[in-house]
C-alpha cells in the first residue's frame, strides 16, 4: 500500500477528496471463493451447501454474520457455528484467491483516481488479515489505506472506521466517497456524511441500494471517474 497523508483531516496542504471502497462485490468478484470455503466447511459437519444466489445475500455483514446465514435452521447455532467458523477461516485463508479476481475497470479507475490525486482506500467487513492481503495481492501501490473488520472497531454500517480512514487519509468526510454494493454501505456512508455511490456490478440490486441511501448509481467503474463530490470534479 501507498503510504497515507500523515496531516489531520481538514488541511488545506492535504488532499481535498478521497474515495473509499468496499472490497467484496465492489473492488474484487471473491464470491466463488468465498462460496467454495464455506461450502466445505459446511459439508465438513454434516450441512448442505448453500447456493451462489444465496451467498450474494449472506455476505457483506462480517464473517460471523456469514457464519450464522450459512449454518441456518438446518444446523443450530453456538458450539457448531464456532466449528464451521474455524474450517472455513482456515480453508479460505488457503483458498481466498483461487477464483477471485478485480471487477473490469477496476485497476483502470484506482489509476484515475491517482492521477487525479485522489487517494484510495479500502474499508471491508472482511476479517482485517484477508482484506489487507487481497489489497497486497491485487492492487499494489494504488491502495493507502486498507482496513478490515477488527475488534478494536465496530464493522460497518457504524462510521467509525469510516471516519478513521478519512482522518488516516487526510481529508475532511464531506471530502470522501464511500463506494459500495449493499445497504450495508450506503448506511456507513450516509452516518459518516461521506457521498454514497453504489455499484450495481456487485452482489445486490439497484433496489436495496436506492432504498438505503445512495446518492449515485455507477454501472461501471470508470463512471466514478466523472462523479462530483466534496465541491469539485472527480
Amino acid at each position: 500500500m501507498i503510504p497515507p497523508h500523515q496531516g489531520d483531516a481538514g488541511r488545506s496542504s492535504g488532499p481535498r477528496r478521497a474515495a473509499i471502497f468496499d472490497l467484496d462485490g465492489t473492488l474484487l468478484d471473491t464470491l466463488e471463493d468465498i462460496a467454495s470455503a464455506m461450502d466445505f466447511a459446511l459439508q465438513r459437519h454434516g450441512l448442505p451447501p448453500r447456493s451462489l444466489d444465496e451467498y450474494r445475500q449472506f455476505i457483506g455483514e462480517g464473517v460471523r454474520n456469514l457464519v450464522r446465514r450459512a449454518v441456518g435452521a438446518s444446523g443450530g447455532q453456538g458450539e457448531l457455528e464456532a466449528e464451521v467458523m474455524t474450517a472455513y477461516r482456515r480453508r479460505y485463508e488457503e483458498r481466498m484467491a483461487v477464483a477471485t479476481r478485480p471487477y473490469p475497470g477496476v485497476n483502470e479507475l484506482l489509476e484515475g483516481l491517482r492521477a487525479r490525486g485522489v487517494p484510495a482506500a479500502v474499508l471491508s467487513n472482511k476479517p482485517d488479515d484477508a482484506t489487507r492481503a487481497l489489497v497486497e495481492r491485487f492492487f499494489p501501490g494504488q491502495v493507502a489505506v486498507a482496513r478490515g473488520e477488527r475488534p478494536s472497531a465496530p464493522r460497518k454500517p457504524d462510521p467509525t472506521s469510516a471516519l478513521e480512514v478519512a482522518r488516516a487519509l487526510g481529508v475532511a468526510p464531506a471530502g470522501c466517497l464511500f463506494a459500495g454494493d449493499t445497504r450495508v454501505d450506503m448506511e456507513t456512508a450516509n452516518r459518516a456524511e461521506m457521498f454514497a455511490v453504489g455499484v450495481l456490478w456487485g452482489f445486490r440490486s439497484r433496489e436495496e441500494l436506492e432504498a438505503s441511501g445512495a446518492r449515485a448509481l455507477v454501472a461501471a467503474p470508470e463512471e466514478i471517474l466523472r462523479l462530483r463530490w466534496g465541491g469539485s470534479d472527480a
